[in-house]
């Protein structure tokens, strides 16, 4: 696998930044998934030679974080927080509406159109202003259904200018 030219120059730079190449991985497997829309298998060989680490200590690494997925997404990925403020303030609600306005089943699909996924998380560190949702690297808190409505709308609006 060969990475982008702005990929390899993030790759070098970072490595200047960190006493253990171990320690860019997570970083790292974030841009990686910026560049390809998720963290593909020659991704993580390639990282897996680079960083001196096992393909399977890369993976056990995404599989811990609910940010990094090994299948293709949306453009935009919807992750709603289930855990327990969220619960309490009506996280699996706002679940709930994100599927049915999106139509796609959660951390399983895509929209029709390719523009949403929609997954359940665990937490995204929103706890005092639950229910929170983060599409992409946006934090969005204190929702209801008619601010997910306005939010989806927003990105709809971004992905049809694109």
């Amino acid at each position: 696998m060969k990475f982008s030219e702005q990929l390899e120059a993030r790759y070098s730079d970072m490595l200047t930044h960190y006493p253990v190449k171990r320690s860019l991985l997570v970083p790292f497997l974030l841009y990686t998934q910026d560049e390809f829309g998720y963290v593909t298998d020659d991704a993580i060989e390639e990282l897996s030679r680079r960083l001196e680490i096992t393909a399977l200590e890369i993976r056990n690494v995404i599989s811990y974080y609910s940010m990094l997925r090994t299948k293709p997404g949306g453009r935009y990925n919807v992750q709603v927080c289930t855990n327990i403020c969220c619960l309490l303030r009506g996280g699996e609600e706002m679940l709930a509406h994100a599927r049915k306005t999106l139509d796609v089943a959660v951390n399983k699909g895509v929209t029709a159109d390719g523009v949403f996924s929609v997954e359940e998380v665990e937490c995204i560190g929103a706890c005092s202003w639950a229910p929170a949702m983060q599409v992409n690297y946006d934090f969005h808190e204190n929702l209801t259904p008619e601010k997910i409505d306005r939010i989806l709308d927003e990105y709809r609006l971004k992905a049809a200018q694109q």
